[in-house]
């Protein structure tokens, strides 16, 4: 199977790559899939924890407006990568338990700002103060250099996928 209907196939040039790099890069990817797995089981049991009908999608508009406070539906939607339908039932099922809430915009009449209610905010920062924990939890008997060396490779990786 070819790169385009396998995402986990390596590309053609990599055939140049010698075996022990090829190899170290198939652990990374294994690595990922665990760290990713984890990732959506830690979200799934954050959501429930703030309203156990909260779905992943509006775990992450949530996420978004607690960083960035209300914001039009519109750049909601963006911000997600999902279309103004799929958003704007996610902004209805969010608003229908009691997590957002939607104001007209001062700065356009037309739009609606949307923003989590004070209880939403609350359990919200409680399941993010919970997951900061656990990290804190499992990096803290790490040397520091080797927290630092994590950082920064992450950070490598995450700028060469821009």
């Amino acid at each position: 199977m070819d790169c385009a209907g396998d995402p986990f196939a390596l590309p053609p040039s990599a055939g140049a790559i010698d075996t022990g790099l090829r190899e170290a890069i198939t652990d990374v990817e294994q690595q990922f899939v665990i760290m990713v797995v984890r990732a959506r089981k830690s979200i799934r049991a954050r959501a429930a924890a703030i309203h156990p009908e909260l779905q992943p999608m509006g775990f992450k508009v949530l996420t978004i407006l607690a960083q960035s406070g209300p914001l039009q539906q519109g750049a909601l939607a963006h911000e997600v990568d999902a279309d103004k339908a799929v958003m704007s039932r996610t902004i209805k099922a969010l608003e229908a338990l009691g997590l957002i809430t939607r104001t007209a915009d001062p700065s356009d009449g037309r739009a609606h700002l949307v923003a989590m209610t004070t209880a939403a905010r609350t359990r919200f920062d409680a399941t993010r103060s919970e997951a900061r924990q656990v990290l804190f939890d499992r990096l803290s008997t790490w040397d520091a250099g080797e927290v630092r060396r994590l950082a920064n490779l992450l950070d490598r990786l995450n700028e060469s996928n821009d």
